[in-house]
């Protein structure tokens, strides 16, 4: 594991041989992402990819949460220093373009509330399982910014175009089974069965036959691929909402738990 000893806010375990485990690990704030975490998520490919110890990989959260999505404190520097906003957006892209580009499969188990960049890795993942009670939302509009991160890549690849536009225009979100009936996560579980289903999945794709299933990845993510530039151009405009006036509504209305109340006044 001395490869994952920087690791700070991702814990790392191997519950099995071959299957590494990534834990979201900062349950005091229901697992946000701030922009430690963030760095750390774009990394932790590199190391998997590298690793020949691992053939599966598991991604879960801490206690109550998957990741409740950026911290508020990390949004607020994004928007009002651009060299912040910079790195994010870069690093935004690098995890995207990490994860489609990686080529050992990925299981996401879901649990709780998952948005922002934990819901990235969550929808990407291989084989996503989200337990009944999961409750997942792209809450990018009703921040202020248009819907960056993975949504305009992967949303209307798993959902259809019509579902990916109620969902995250209006950040409608979605429990477990309701994403499982209209295909944006592989399986939906009871919760207490959501982390050994996760695991039995690892142990199948890890006892299957690797170059098969790993060229069977690569062929499935070139759909990805063909995408990426809506994906690219989506987290550009995300990153053009952080330097204007509705993010900073978006996130008063947070701070004060009330809705937001947006100017109809849009120079596009």
């Amino acid at each position: 594991m001395d490869r994952y000893a920087r690791y700070r806010r991702l814990a790392l375990e191997r519950p099995e041989d071959g299957i590494l485990r990534i834990v979201f690990d900062r349950p005091e704030t229901l697992n946000s992402i701030d922009a430690e975490t963030h760095h750390e998520l774009v990394e932790i490919w590199r190391d998997v990819e590298a690793d020949p110890e691992v053939a599966v990989t598991i991604v879960t959260g801490r206690g109550r949460a998957f990741s409740s999505g950026g911290d508020f404190a990390w949004v607020e520097r994004i928007a009002s220093d651009p060299r912040e906003r910079v790195r994010a957006w870069k690093e935004a892209r690098d995890l995207v373009h990490r994860m489609v580009d990686n080529t050992k499969p990925v299981v996401s188990a879901i649990n709780g509330p998952a948005a922002g960049a934990g819901l990235v890795v969550g929808l990407l993942a291989d084989v996503s399982i989200a337990a009944r009670s999961a409750k997942i939302v792209d809450g990018h509009t009703r921040l202020g910014v248009a819907a960056g991160d993975v949504a305009v890549l992967i949303w209307p690849l798993l959902c259809g175009l019509a579902k990916a536009r109620y969902h995250l225009l209006l950040c409608e979100p979605l429990s477990g089974e309701e994403a499982e009936r209209i295909g944006l996560v592989s399986l939906c579980v009871d919760d207490d069965r959501l982390q050994e289903t996760a695991l039995d999945v690892a142990r199948r794709l890890r006892d299957g036959a690797p170059c098969a299933i790993r060229w069977t990845k690569y062929a499935l993510d070139s759909w990805l691929r063909q995408a990426l530039p809506l994906f690219d151009l989506s987290t550009a405009l995300e990153m053009l909402g952080f330097a204007g006036e509705e993010v900073k509504e978006g996130l008063a209305s947070w701070r004060e738990k009330r809705p937001p109340r947006f100017s109809r006044d849009c120079p596009f």
